[in-house]
């Protein structure tokens, strides 16, 4: 089989967010030689909907420790957000961005790490509500997916289902925290690059050495 990368991320997390540049990075150095398959983990589900509020002091407290290790920065169109939980109308909910993936993928499988790092970048530079489909269409037009379709794939349940079948197969990777990278190179080798956040250098030399050392292939 050919090796293939597995990107497990949520387009709430942070570190995610901060990860995206070298993700992306490795995504144009390498697409030629390996398959990138992107895999929503599903980090915030709650059973009833959540105002910002029961967040927004914890992301207030972490999120400049991101920019200090990581270069991104967070917009202040989102910062507001968080500033000001009390006047937000936002309820955070990974499942939609995850359904938006499993559309994306129908049309641009091969772009999923990109779009990916667009879902984020709304989010957390732009401060666009993931949870309102408005969020979705500057992408959708961008990359060419026909509205019509995009939304009635959106809002229709085996999209659903295959996020959370997506969310299931995070769970069974033992996945803990994102972002989270592995690196299958036979139906029985799966290695672990990196669980959180690392940078490129760190990740490239780990890419390597599986696809280089010969003990770590195998079929």
């Amino acid at each position: 089989m050919n090796p293939t990368l597995y990107y497990c991320y949520d387009a709430y997390c942070g570190w995610c967010y901060g990860f995206s540049p070298v993700i992306r990075r490795v995504f144009e150095e390498y697409r030629q030689q390996m398959a990138f398959e992107v895999l929503s983990g599903g980090m915030i589900l709650p059973e009833k909907p959540q105002p910002v509020k029961v967040m927004s002091d914890y992301i207030l407290s972490a999120y400049t420790t991101v920019e200090q290790r990581t270069g991104i920065r967070f917009g202040e169109d989102w910062l507001w957000h968080m500033r000001n939980p009390d006047e937000s109308d936002w309820f955070p909910s990974s499942e939609k961005p995850a359904i938006a993936m499993c559309v994306f993928k129908d049309y641009h499988h091969d772009l999923a790490i990109l779009f990916a790092g667009e879902l984020q970048y709304a989010l957390h530079y732009e401060g666009r509500d993931l949870c309102d489909d408005e969020a979705y269409r500057h992408l959708v037009i961008k990359y060419g997916i026909p509205e019509k379709e995009f939304y009635g794939k959106l809002h229709h349940p085996a999209y659903k289902e295959k996020a959370y079948d997506e969310f299931a197969l995070v769970r069974q990777l033992k996945v803990t925290g994102f972002p989270t990278v592995f690196l299958q190179v036979a139906e029985s080798k799966l290695y672990l690059l990196t669980r959180g956040y690392t940078d490129y250098q760190t990740l490239k030399n780990g890419i390597d050495k599986v696809l280089t050392d010969p003990g770590l292939q195998g079929k």
